[in-house]
């Protein structure tokens, strides 16, 4: 077999790919996207402008596009109910479609030298939790957001993909016998310190891609995951639960919400996983973790 026959072929989302879509989306705003910034790229690629106060988010998932209505909708909620949040950049019609791609702009939030601290989540989180839901939002159903990457994977082996739809059948059994003791409402979705910004004004949620009407028990899995999977400060947790007033990891139904968060953090790259191939090692070791059974040891955020 010959190198270029060997060789893996590129992911959808190369270079070339995002920084045609930032230009494309860049100048039907009147922007300048020269030295863009990318902060984050997991389920999307992230961009500060340094010529603007402007971020752009380029959806990674193509299964899961239709998530950017949604996000657009649940900002415009916040901001009318005076949620503390990113806020859309005004006077644009979003999402933008641009080729193949959606795309998003917000109103930059620059970060404090002060990080999010778990008393910060518990208090937006009770705003969050107060505020009717919006007309026609979702109802949660955490593993459809799982299943949808698995279909869209940039690659995965067929194992793999058995492994994880039958997991996804099994843990989405155990969902339907919990009894939840908090009321269902409005919930952020992905509600973790990494998704607050300390801002200049005070603290601010962003990345509302998993917003829906669930279970505020959900919102409080996250940090709790993070404490067991990722080594997090156990002071981190014990803070936005005592701010919140709620311990989730008491309650009976912990294990299960657990479960859940574990396949949602192991299956985020499929749909870029060719594109970003320094992911690959980790989620091998996720995939291992999960078939073994093992609920120890510990995972590396993925870069």
């Amino acid at each position: 077999m010959t190198a270029a026959m060997a060789r893996v072929p590129e992911g959808r989302f190369t270079q070339e790919e995002l920084m045609w879509a930032l230009g494309e989306t860049s100048a039907l705003l009147g922007l300048d996207p020269r030295g863009a910034k990318l902060m984050r790229f997991t389920n999307n690629a992230v961009y500060a402008l340094i010529t603007a106060p402007v971020v752009l988010r380029i959806v990674g998932s193509r299964a899961l596009r239709h998530r950017a209505a949604k996000v657009v909708a649940v900002a415009r909620h916040f901001e009318r109910h005076g949620i503390p949040a990113v806020r859309l950049l005004p006077g644009v019609d979003q999402p933008i479609g641009v080729g193949e791609h959606v795309i998003t702009a917000w109103v930059r939030v620059d970060g404090t030298a002060r990080r999010a601290t778990g008393e910060d989540l518990g208090r937006l989180l009770r705003r969050v939790h107060a505020v009717p839901p919006p007309e026609g939002l979702d109802e949660w159903s955490p593993l459809a957001d799982v299943q949808a990457r698995v279909a869209d994977a940039e690659e995965i082996e067929p194992q793999d993909r058995r492994f994880l739809l039958r997991r996804c059948a099994e843990v989405e059994a155990a969902l339907g016998e919990l009894r939840f003791p908090l009321p269902r409402g409005l919930i952020h979705g992905d509600a973790h310190t990494g998704n607050v910004i300390n801002g200049p004004a005070g603290p601010v949620l962003c990345d509302f891609d998993s917003s829906c009407v669930g279970p505020p028990e959900w919102d409080l899995t996250p940090l709790a995951v993070g404490r067991e999977r990722f080594g997090d400060p156990a002071g981190r947790y014990r803070m936005l639960a005592d701010t919140y007033g709620f311990d989730v990891t008491a309650w009976e139904g912990f294990a299960v919400l657990r479960a859940v968060r574990e396949l949602k953090l192991a299956t985020s790259v499929l749909p870029i996983v060719r594109s970003r191939p320094q992911v690959r090692a980790e989620l091998r070791r996720r995939l291992d973790d999960l078939r073994s059974g093992g609920a120890v040891a510990r995972w590396s955020r993925y870069s």
